[in-house]
């Protein structure tokens, strides 16, 4: 089976949506699929990339020119789908959402002739924070629709977020939820030097709360730092660059925390794991739907820490809490609540082992990118043998994802 993805970004950009689908990629590839990615370029300006020869997943990047409404603005990217189309010869399109640049498949006749999988990593949420997004998704819906209605199958990544999203309500016969996942080997444990690197950064006081995720309008960053200001005996780490590292930065100094809340934008892999090793729990505090799943989630499993998440309702985030039972849940934009999360978890170091150690056995057990990678295949052969997707329905109640029902 010769699979083509076609996505936002691919790593060595960092994003959940981008790790995920590297991840994905190079699992089926190692299942015995030949499988390749179609995504933008993440040099503002680039002429692109075409596959470097030898690689187990072949990846097309498309020249972009920035983004617009946190949507990459490609204009070549219909070309250069036909071109991985001719080039790569693919059996199906996995369509990664939200993506404008996938509505270049509704165009292209040789993308219409093929079968397609849309994966819904979240709605075009109608935000009330960015108001331009409401506006923007009356342009964005009609062709958003025209692509599920062209699908075989959906894919979301939890019950509660199907069951919640009125974009999926209509094609609910061809929805089935599975989680994302991850690949444990692509985090290797940090070495001596990213450790010391970590140290400094944490410096010498107090408990050890981390954030990570872009500085942007649904990630709740403030929440948590106001949090943080009711604890006068933790350091919190807030990894990522974004719209609102100005606004961020100054709320800490208004609140007196420029010296207990850190602001490290970018950092390479092998620093970020080293924070994730020597904190005492990782903060989600997003505060809308948007934040669909939390795929930093899984990375605090790799390391067998705590969470401390925002239960958004209609999300996965708390979700994903509930089934691996590896942490606690906040109100979402509620700092006092937070704060008693932060209280409760830092005051108790034995539940942090025992939510930790809880964590780290879900990732085995259903979280890990193998058992999720097996699941998507099926669906894959359930596009072509009715068979298979009874299986494939079948799997899913057991794990409790089934939305009929849940209905």
């Amino acid at each position: 089976m010769r699979v083509l993805h076609v996505g936002k970004y691919f790593p060595p950009f960092a994003g959940g949506m981008e790790y995920f689908l590297a991840d994905l990629a190079r699992a089926q590839a190692s299942m015995g699929l030949d499988v390749a990615v179609l995504v933008h370029d993440e040099r503002r300006g680039g002429r692109g990339a075409l596959p470097v020869r030898g690689e187990p997943v072949a990846v097309y990047r498309a020249p972009s020119h920035g983004r617009l409404l946190y949507a990459p603005v490609s204009p070549a990217f219909p070309a250069w789908l036909a071109r991985a189309i001719r080039q790569f010869r693919p059996d199906l399109l996995h369509l990664h959402l939200p993506n404008t640049s996938a509505f270049a498949a509704l165009a292209l006749p040789a993308a219409r002739r093929l079968p397609w999988v849309v994966h819904w990593h979240s709605d075009v949420v109608a935000s009330l924070i960015d108001r331009r997004l409401s506006l923007a998704y009356r342009l964005y819906r009609p062709l958003e629709q025209r692509l599920l209605a062209h699908s075989r199958a959906v894919i979301a990544t939890s019950a509660p977020y199907l069951d919640s999203s009125t974009a999926l309500a209509p094609w609910t016969e061809r929805c089935v939820a599975i989680p994302l996942g991850l690949d444990p080997a692509r985090i290797p444990k940090p070495d001596a030097t990213a450790l010391a690197q970590a140290e400094t950064l944490w410096g010498s006081s107090g408990a050890r709360v981390l954030a990570v995720g872009r500085l942007t309008y649904y990630k709740g960053h403030e929440v948590l730092i106001r949090a943080a200001a009711e604890r006068t005996d933790t350091r919190v780490l807030i990894v990522g660059t974004g719209d609102l590292a100005q606004r961020l930065a100054a709320l800490a100094r208004t609140l007196g925390l420029e010296h207990r809340v850190g602001f490290t934008g970018y950092l390479p892999e092998t620093l970020l794991n080293a924070l994730l090793a020597t904190c005492d729990l990782l903060c989600l505090p997003s505060i809308e739907r948007t934040e669909a799943f939390g795929l930093v989630q899984l990375e605090a499993m790799r390391f067998g820490k705590p969470v401390l998440v925002s239960d958004i309702a209609g999300s996965g985030t708390g979700w994903v809490v509930r089934r691996a039972g590896n942490g606690l849940l906040a109100r979402p934009s509620d700092p006092g609540s937070l704060a008693q999360g932060l209280n409760a978890l830092l005051g108790d170091p034995a539940q942090r082992q025992r939510l930790g150690d809880a964590g780290r056995r879900a990732l085995e057990r259903e979280f890990g990118i193998r058992p999720v990678a097996e699941r998507i295949t099926d669906v894959y052969r359930g596009m072509f043998d009715p068979i298979s997707a009874d299986r494939v329905s079948k799997t899913d109640d057991d794990l409790g994802h089934a939305h009929s029902e849940s209905r």
